[in-house]
């Protein structure tokens, strides 16, 4: 009997949360009508010391406080707010109303001269109206809230971080049709034990008791403005457990509309590996982008698309966008667009191979700026196609330039790589030579153009980067293949790597050689079971057999090192910024380099596969094939 009355009363309330919002509206009003008359009844009850006062005297009051409170309820916007997601400061509010009443009630009182109302009976009015109506609005919060957790089929998920930032994250999440905020943790213990829009503030300690009891395995962090180093400490707070950590945009990118509260994304490596960012030198990054033409190569990989990015921010003259791929080139003039940029933008589809398109591109438009991020530089791939690789990183590279040259573009900036230093493999080589094409070039004086080259490591996320390939091979269950347990490489997230390129060219002074700061070298086999234990799930172990996903040992790849370094020789000093610095390369005599290279032009256009190796070795005497 009672289990159905409980039904029927549930079920009255979920048909009342389903009413239009103007009908709830009405509800609440008429709510406040009889609380308030109700309010004043128990004022004079209490002062009086008897449940039935006599009131007869001043009846109209109890009619006319409902008409003076009700209007200044919907000035001060009380039946604006949403009550399942009204917060505190709804008790601001409602004192502010009810004391703007108990004023006109007073005027009321003395002015209309009534007798028989004891003027304390208005203070404790005051008191018991605004204990009424707020408790009416946190009960109704209460009873749709917990109606909403039973029949809510959205995911439990915790947020870490109960600031600014997580409590908008919450709001919007409540909206939302995915996620339902259970919990809030915090690292500030005077937040601990309050409440956040409804939601309960613990202290991460207890974060691993608070979510099994909601039976949540989801974390948000929501710590937009923390430093890498501390989102760094809270994702390995939570490794080796049951919990998916995900990541939030920055508040702000929200409210600006660039990002939306769906792209929730999971935690990714990234987050772990990237370093905090040190600010970027706004004369620097400016010098060789503002208000001027600047043309990218290979502008729809990840180097390249990452670059226009970055250049975008900083307002050039015209970008013109050059690339060999349709569809990439298709896709990255479509983000740019997506800004709504105030300058011209001209995707270019071609070949750097083909010289005098490119001339006629850069002369028509002016370019002043090049950024050569055109190459091929999958390892293997270019190992098993040699001439192809050459033809397009070498040649590629000295057909740019050369049309710089002559078209006298003021700077031309070369994306290189750390297998470039000391190369056991054709893409680190080819890449090595087109730094000493450049080189050479710069001896030149007969030219104003200035070149320099900026040589990195792996960037995470890159199509050429083992990230890509670990989360597939994770997706599917593994293995995930790794080819030595020793081996090592140097990692720098996308935008950082773009940014400090963009600040390295502007300091070149010609045949410079920058190197990239890439931070601590990373055991690739460390980085797998990192991304293993951040997708929720386990290591198996080979002994025993326990775990979801195992890690298996391929052996090194056609031309693979085991670790990469950054410089050939010993000569390298730092820059006036803090992560780049600039190497004294070897160069080749201009006319021996022409030379050769003409040697290596006629091989690859015959095909002669050891001819083409045999120059390579001579041009690149550092070059070890494995």
């Amino acid at each position: 009997m009672i289990h159905h009355w409980f039904y029927k009363e549930s079920q009255m309330f979920v048909r009342i949360a389903g009413l239009p919002r103007r009908i709830k509206i009405f509800i609440m009003l008429f709510c406040d009508v009889i609380l308030l008359p109700l309010a004043l009844y128990s004022a004079i009850a209490l002062r009086l010391g008897t449940i039935r006062p006599e009131v007869s005297p001043f009846w109209w009051l109890f009619l006319a406080i409902p008409f003076l409170t009700v209007p200044i309820f919907v000035r001060v916007g009380l039946y604006r707010a949403v009550i399942r997601y009204m917060d505190d400061r709804i008790i601001a509010t409602v004192f502010y109303g009810v004391s703007l009443s108990v004023l006109l009630l007073t005027a009321a009182v003395v002015m209309g001269n009534v007798t028989g109302v004891p003027r304390s009976s208005i203070v404790i009015y005051w008191i018991i109206a605004i204990a009424y109506i707020t408790s009416s609005r946190f009960i109704a919060r209460g009873v749709l809230r917990s109606l909403e957790r039973e029949q809510d089929r959205r995911q439990p998920v915790a947020i870490y971080g109960a600031g600014r930032s997580g409590l908008q994250t919450a709001l919007a999440l409540m909206s939302g049709p995915e996620f339902r905020p259970v919990a809030f943790f915090d690292d500030n213990r005077q937040l601990h034990g309050t409440s956040v829009a409804g939601i309960r503030v613990y202290s991460p300690d207890e974060a691993l008791n608070i979510m099994g009891a909601e039976d949540c395995n989801q974390l948000l962090i929501a710590m937009p403005s923390a430093s890498r180093s501390r989102r760094r400490e809270i994702i390995q707070r939570f490794e080796n457990v049951d919990i998916r950590l995900k990541t939030l945009p920055g508040i702000g990118e929200l409210v600006d509309g660039k990002v939306r509260i769906e792209d929730i994304r999971e935690v990714g490596v990234e987050d772990l590996l990237g370093r905090d960012p040190v600010p970027p030198f706004e004369d620097l990054i400016k010098s060789c982008i503002r208000d001027k033409v600047v043309l990218v190569t290979g502008a729809g990989g990840s180097i390249g698309s990452e670059l226009c990015r970055q250049i975008i921010l900083n307002t050039p003259k015209k970008l013109i966008i050059f690339e060999q791929a349709e569809y990439a080139l298709y896709k990255i003039e479509q983000d740019i667009l997506k800004h709504r940029i105030n300058f011209e933008v001209v995707p270019v589809l071609g070949d750097v191979l083909n010289t005098e398109h490119l001339e006629k591109i850069i002369a028509s438009h002016g370019v002043q700026t090049i950024y050569h991020a055109a190459a091929y530089k999958h390892v293997p791939l270019v190992e098993s196609n040699v001439i192809a690789g050459i033809v397009n990183n070498v040649f590629g590279t000295l057909s740019a330039s050369k049309a710089a040259i002559k078209c006298k573009v003021e700077t031309f900036v070369l994306i290189s790589t750390d297998k470039a230093v000391r190369p056991t493999n054709i893409m680190g080589a080819s890449k090595r030579l087109a730094e000493l094409v450049l080189q050479g070039l710069s001896q030149d004086k007969s030219h104003s153009t200035r070149f320099c080259m900026v040589r990195f490591g792996n960037v995470l996320g890159s199509s050429g980067s083992v990230v890509p390939l670990f989360k597939e091979q994770i997706r599917h269950g593994g293995p995930v293949t790794v080819t030595h347990p020793d081996i090592t490489r140097y990692f720098m997230t996308i935008p950082e790597a773009a940014q400090l390129v963009l600040q390295a060219g502007a300091m070149g002074k010609g045949g410079d050689v920058f190197v990239l700061d890439m931070g601590e070298s990373v055991k690739i086999v460390d980085l797998a079971k990192k991304m293993i234990e951040l997708s929720g799930l386990e290591v198996r172990n080979p002994d025993t057999g326990q775990g979801d996903i195992s890690i298996e040992f391929t052996g090194l790849r056609p031309g693979e090192k085991l670790y990469e370094e950054l410089l050939i020789g010993e000569n390298v000093s730092w820059t006036a910024h803090p992560r780049i610095m600039t190497a004294e390369e070897a160069s080749i005599e201009l006319s021996k380099l022409m030379q050769s290279l003409d040697q290596m032009r006629s091989a690859c256009s015959t095909g002669d596969e050891p001819a083409v190796r045999e120059v390579l070795k001579r041009l690149v005497p550092e070059y070890k094939p494995t």
